[in-house]
Order: C-alpha cells, then sequence, then structure tokens
C-alpha cells in the first residue's frame, strides 16, 4: 500500500487518547498505531480497550507468555505481519523463553512444549484458518488438557486477534520501530519481512 488505509490520530488529539496511550506503553513499551486509527471513532477504540484487558488477564494456568504465543501462532496463520510483531515482543516482554519462540513452528514435536500447549496451538491455527479447521479431534485435545474457563481464555486471544489481523492488514497499519526491529530479529529467520507496513 502506498499509505495507511486510515491515519492515526496524534495521542495528544484528546485526553481519552493519551491516557490510553498510558496502558500500551506498558504492555508493549510503544502505544500501537492501530489504536490511534480506532480514534477516530473513540467508543470503538474503547471496547477494543476493555477486550484486550479481559481477554489478557491471567486467571491461573493459561499464563501472560502463553496468551502470547497463541497470538503469534494466530497472526501467523492469517499473515498479519503487523500483529506478528506485536504479539512475538509482547511474548518476550511477559516472559516467554527464547527457545520456545525460536522454535515455535516446531511444537508438535520440540521437546520444551507440553501436550497442553500443542493442543491449544493446534487449535489457535486452526479456529484462525479460513475456513475454520476446528474439527472433534481438536476438541477432544482440548478438552482433555484445558478445563472450560481456560479453552474460553484460549479462544478470546484468537478471537480477539483475529480482530486485530483483519484491522490492521485491511489498514496497512504502520508498524512501530521498536515491534518492527523485534519482528526482523525473531522472525526473519522464517520468512517474516514488514510487508505493507512500511512507509
Amino acid at each position: 500500500m502506498k499509505q495507511p488505509l486510515v491515519n492515526p490520530l496524534d495521542r495528544n488529539t484528546t485526553k481519552e487518547a493519551s491516557e490510553m496511550a498510558s496502558f500500551y506503553e506498558e504492555t508493549l513499551g510503544f502505544t500501537p498505531n492501530s489504536l490511534f486509527t480506532m480514534m477516530h471513532r473513540p467508543r470503538i477504540a474503547r471496547a477494543f480497550l476493555e477486550m484486550n484487558q479481559a481477554v489478557m488477564e491471567n486467571k491461573g494456568r493459561v499464563t501472560s507468555d502463553l496468551k502470547r504465543q497463541i497470538a503469534y501462532l494466530s497472526s501467523m496463520t492469517t499473515g498479519c505481519r503487523y500483529c506478528e510483531a506485536h504479539a512475538i515482543r509482547a511474548a518476550v516482554r511477559y516472559g516467554s523463553e527464547e527457545d520456545k519462540l525460536q522454535h515455535i513452528w516446531d511444537y508438535k514435536t520440540y521437546p520444551a512444549f507440553t501436550d497442553g500447549e500443542r493442543a491449544a496451538f493446534d487449535l489457535a491455527i486452526a479456529a484462525s484458518s479460513v475456513p475454520n479447521a476446528v474439527d472433534d479431534a481438536i476438541a477432544d485435545k482440548m478438552r482433555k488438557h484445558w478445563e472450560e474457563g481456560e479453552i474460553v481464555e484460549i479462544m478470546g486471544v484468537v478471537a480477539l486477534f483475529g480482530y486485530l489481523n483483519r484491522w490492521n492488514d485491511s489498514m496497512g497499519t504502520q508498524l512501530e520501530g521498536p515491534a518492527a526491529q523485534d519482528g526482523e530479529n525473531l522472525l526473519s529467520e522464517n520468512g517474516w519481512n514488514i510487508g505493507k507496513h512500511q512507509y
């Protein structure tokens, strides 16, 4: 794309935009351009922020780093380079082991991953595919390793990133420097590039 579909607002445009920016500076180290694009309609931005906080809240075994790994696999499946870079950056910031991140696409056989993580990753990829590929075999594995509330948390991550993948890939959201650097450092060996998200 020659330019983003919609340009993000300046963070100082409104008090609300400035306050929302502060939340993301803690989680990512910067505020995503996607939020400032949503701020053209503040209610959408507020609803997204609430959904993000609810989905990423920790209730037990579905840890912060696991949620970000799921987000990465979901984004990779849909092909959103912007969200891949954000998810991998957040995975690092929330404590994912580098060994796991370097071998995440070998999760089915790589020994660092548990059977529960493998089931969650299978679900994330199948649920992010079009057409949807979740079947009884995937559902049975999930029920074997995760309680219903935990499955809801995992699907919440996939659904949240389904929204973000479509938003950012369609908008052609410009990727911020720190996320672009993490994408280059951690993902380029697997074919990642900034794609349409650089202007």
